[in-house]
């Protein structure tokens, strides 16, 4: 939802900024996913929704889901209960993901693969991409058989698509036409 996205930027922003001033990006970046975890429940969204839920006792509640998080985590947790804005972790973490990525020079990428990879594969693959587009990657891999074999790659909007069922739904768009 753009919405939320625009929302969302500003504490991402923030967030980013005490993140990159205490050297601890990778912290952040794994906190607000469990942040974003936790948020995204149904139980906890029930919680967020009830307006006789005082804001202290939402934080408590939700600051115990979140998992150990350092002072800065907890205080920036506290401000999004406050302004009720726990709604917006899952976009906070994506666009705070995004700002880490642009300031170390990497990019994310999925990789669905119709067969379990190992790790020399993966390796081989990611550098092979790397070399390629150049820039670095950092890959997620998704098992995904429906693709009969081969590889589909996800970098943002753009999609390499090197699997078997990918080539046998291009034959089938050249056949008919």
């Amino acid at each position: 939802m753009a919405e939320n996205v625009t929302v969302a930027r500003p504490y991402a922003e923030a967030a980013f900024e005490l993140a990159k001033a205490g050297g601890a990006l990778a912290a952040w970046q794994t906190a607000l996913e469990r942040m974003a975890a936790a948020s995204a429940d149904e139980l906890m969204l029930e919680c967020v929704a009830d307006p006789r839920i005082a804001p202290a006792a939402l934080a408590e509640l939700f600051l115990g889901v979140a998992g150990e998080l350092s002072d800065e985590q907890r205080n920036f947790a506290g401000v999004l209960v406050d302004n009720r804005r726990l709604g917006v972790l899952p976009e906070i973490s994506v666009l705070f993901g995004e700002l880490k990525n642009a300031l170390e020079g990497t990019h994310d990428a999925v990789i669905s693969s119709a067969f379990p990879l190992d790790a020399a594969q993966l390796s081989k693959l990611v550098a092979d991409l790397e070399a390629k587009l150049g820039y670095k990657i950092e890959a997620t891999v998704e098992l995904a058989p429906e693709l009969i074999g081969g590889v589909r790659i996800a970098l943002g909007d753009q999609v390499i698509d090197a699997s078997v069922r990918g080539k046998l739904n291009a034959m089938a768009v050249s056949l008919k036409n």
